[in-house]
C-alpha cells in the first residue's frame, strides 16, 4: 500500500502578493471614499449661496463748487539773517540778549579797537599837519614864491592823510555790530573774550511781522493765480486757527523738473505766532463755480492702475435661488460692480468725480475689501459724509 504524497506549501513569492494586492485594495477603497467626500463638498460649497454683505451707500449728487486750489508751503523772515561781522577781533561787549526784539541800529556787540584807536589818533595828527602845509604852500603859490605844482603836492598829500585817517575810522565802526534791520535776535553764537574771524555768525536776527509764505503750484494755474488773490494758511503747531493773507509775489519761471511755479503770499503776524521755517497748508479761490458730481473719499479705491467704485444696482433672483438655511428667496437683490473713474478736488469728506460716474447712481463707501463684481450686498446707512472744507470732530 503506497503512502500520500504530503501537500507543498504555497510559496513566499504568492502570499507577498496576495498581502500587496489586499493593501491596494484597502488603501485604495479609503483614498476613493475621501475622494468621493471632497468632490462632494466642493460641489456643495461652490453651490453654496454667498451671505449677503453689509456695506454702507451713498448716491452720488451733482453740487456747485468753486475752483479752489491747495498747496503745502513754508514761511519765510521777509528779512532774515545771520549777523556777522566783518573785521575780526576779540569781543569786548555784548549788549544784547538772546531772545530780545531789536531796532535797526541797535548795538549788539563790540569787538576790541584799542590798536585801531591809536593808529587813528597818528593818522589824524599826521592829517592835521597835512592840512597846515597845504594851507601855507598855497599861500606862498598865491605870493608867487613857490610853484603850483608844489603846492598841488602839498594839497594831494594832506588830502591822502584824511583819507586814511576815514579808512582807521571806518575800520572801527567795523568793530561795533549792529543790528541790520529791525526783528527778533535768536541765540548768540559767540562768547566775551572770544576771537571772531570775518563772516563768523553772531546772532541770527529774523524779522517776524509781517511774513512771507512761499509755496508751489502746477503750472496749470499760472493763468489762474494773480497777486492780490486772497490765500488761507493754517499750521499743524496751532491747530484749528486759520490765518488770511495775500499773494504778493509770484515766480515767472517755471521749473523744468517739476513743471512748478513758485508764488509767495505776505501774511501779517503781529503776535509774532508763525515763525520762519514753519511748514503750512495753503487753500485758496480760483474764482468761478462749477457743477460737480461728487462722492465719500471712503467709497473710492485708489490704486496705481487706476482708482475705482463699487457701483450697486438692482437685479432680479434666480429661479430656485436659496439662503444658507436651504429657503428659497424671491424679490430682487442688490449686486455691486466694479468701475474705473478719474477723480478730482477734495473738500471734506468728498471727492470730486470727472469721469466714470454720473449723478444719481449709488456706491459703497465702506465694506470694499470684502467686496467683489456680482457680490450681493445689503445696506446700512447711519452716517453720512459732509462737503465741509474744515471739519471739526465731535467728541462722542
Amino acid at each position: 500500500m503506497s503512502t500520500p504524497k504530503p501537500k507543498r506549501p504555497a510559496s513566499t513569492r504568492k502570499r507577498m502578493i496576495w498581502m500587496l494586492i489586499g493593501a491596494l485594495v484597502v488603501f485604495g477603497g479609503v483614498f476613493g471614499v475621501k475622494a468621493m467626500m471632497s468632490a462632494g463638498m466642493n460641489t456643495f460649497f461652490d453651490n453654496m449661496p454667498q451671505p449677503a454683505v453689509a456695506v454702507s451707500s451713498y448716491v452720488a449728487k451733482t453740487q456747485r463748487w468753486s475752483d479752489d486750489a491747495e498747496a503745502v508751503g513754508t514761511f519765510v523772515a521777509i528779512n532774515g539773517t545771520d549777523v556777522t561781522t566783518e573785521a575780526g577781533g576779540v569781543v569786548r561787549s555784548l549788549e544784547f540778549e538772546a531772545g530780545q526784539p531789536v531796532q535797526a541800529g541797535d548795538v549788539l556787540l563790540r569787538l576790541n579797537t584799542a590798536n585801531e584807536e591809536a593808529t587813528l589818533r597818528s593818522l589824524e595828527a599826521a592829517a592835521k599837519l597835512a592840512a597846515v602845509q597845504r594851507d601855507r604852500w598855497q599861500q606862498l603859490a598865491r605870493d608867487q614864491l613857490v610853484s603850483k605844482d608844489e603846492a598841488q603836492t602839498r594839497a594831494t598829500n594832506a588830502a591822502t592823510a584824511q583819507a586814511q585817517a576815514e579808512a582807521q575810522r571806518a575800520l572801527i565802526a567795523q568793530k561795533t555790530i549792529r543790528a541790520p534791520f529791525s526783528g527778533v535776535l535768536g541765540i548768540r553764537k559767540v562768547n566775551l573774550g572770544q576771537f571772531v574771524n570775518p563772516g563768523d555768525p553772531i546772532v541770527s536776527l529774523q524779522a517776524l511781522n509781517p511774513i512771507y509764505l512761499d509755496f508751489t503750484l502746477p503750472e496749470q494755474h499760472m493763468g489762474k493765480v494773480m497777486e492780490g488773490t486772497p490765500v488761507r494758511a493754517t499750521v499743524d503747531a496751532i491747530p484749528g486757527q486759520v490765518f488770511e493773507g495775500r499773494i504778493t509775489a509770484i515766480e515767472p519761471l517755471v521749473d523744468s523738473n517739476t513743471r512748478n511755479f513758485t508764488a509767495q503770499a505776505t501774511f501779517q503776524n503781529p503776535n509774532t505766532a508763525l515763525r520762519p521755517g514753519s511748514f503750512a497748508h495753503v487753500s485758496f479761490d480760483l474764482g468761478g463755480e462749477r457743477d460737480v458730481v461728487v462722492i465719500p473719499q471712503t467709497a473710492v479705491s485708489f490704486n496705481p492702475y487706476g482708482n475705482a467704485v463699487f457701483v450697486i444696482s438692482k437685479t432680479k433672483r434666480a429661479e430656485g435661488e436659496k439662503d444658507m438655511q436651504g429657503k428659497p428667496l424671491t424679490g430682487d437683490k442688490l449686486i455691486v460692480k466694479q468701475r474705473f473713474i478719474k477723480t478730482g478736488a477734495t473738500r471734506g469728506d468728498l471727492i470730486a468725480v470727472t469721469d466714470g460716474l454720473k449723478a444719481g447712481e449709488q456706491v459703497v463707501t465702506s465694506g470694499l475689501l470684502k467686496l467683489r463684481n456680482d457680490a450681493e450686498v445689503t445696506i446700512n446707512n447711519k452716517v453720512q459724509p459732509a462737503a465741509d472744507a474744515r471739519p471739526e470732530t465731535q467728541n462722542r
